[in-house]
């Protein structure tokens, strides 16, 4: 049974388009670029990887990711996430910037930063495209209490074909 999205009536949906992703990741770049500079750049695999890679490229910087998630062998989620795989090594002595696409409670946030730390990374900071919830992010481009659809979520491949992802089920065309 395809897993569903929940979500809040009261908070809507905000549908990215790729668009939008762009100039969000290029004004994210920026605030960063103002107030430090990373050496490295590591995206939170799965979807921090996108906007992750954006960033280290307009700031020309080397990228990596680290796998944080929810999900353990495929469609078992757990109630908290756990780092999967270690850190990137080459961040020892470095100053790091960690990215993900979207940050609510913090709780991926703070484990990925607690392995970059512990791989030895000199200083590291945070960075969203997208801070939903009470966790403070170093930099972030949008704040929302939005649900945020991503372009690459959006649709699926089923069968060859594209298709509405099952996991945004009647919420896809709802946008507040």
């Amino acid at each position: 049974m395809p897993r569903r999205y929940e979500v809040d009536p009261t908070k809507g949906v905000l549908e990215i388009e790729w668009p939008l992703f762009g100039e969000l990741s290029r004004a994210l770049a920026l605030k960063v670029a103002r107030e430090y500079d990373p050496e490295i750049v590591i995206g939170v695999a799965t979807a921090g990887v996108v906007p992750g890679a954006v960033v280290a490229a307009i700031l020309d910087r080397e990228f990596h990711s680290i796998m944080v998630s929810r999900r353990y062998r495929g469609e078992t989620v757990r109630q908290t996430p756990a780092v999967m795989g270690a850190a990137p090594v080459e961040v020892r002595g470095h100053r790091t910037l960690i990215v993900d696409e979207t940050c609510d409670s913090g709780a991926t946030m703070r484990l990925a930063v607690s392995a970059i730390v512990n791989a030895g990374a000199t200083e590291v900071r945070t960075a969203v495209s997208f801070r939903t919830g009470a966790y403070e992010p170093d930099f972030y481009a949008l704040a929302t209490d939005s649900t945020i659809i991503l372009p690459w979520d959006r649709e699926v491949l089923v069968n060859g074909e594209l298709v509405p992802n099952p996991m945004y089920a009647g919420v896809l065309g709802k946008t507040s």
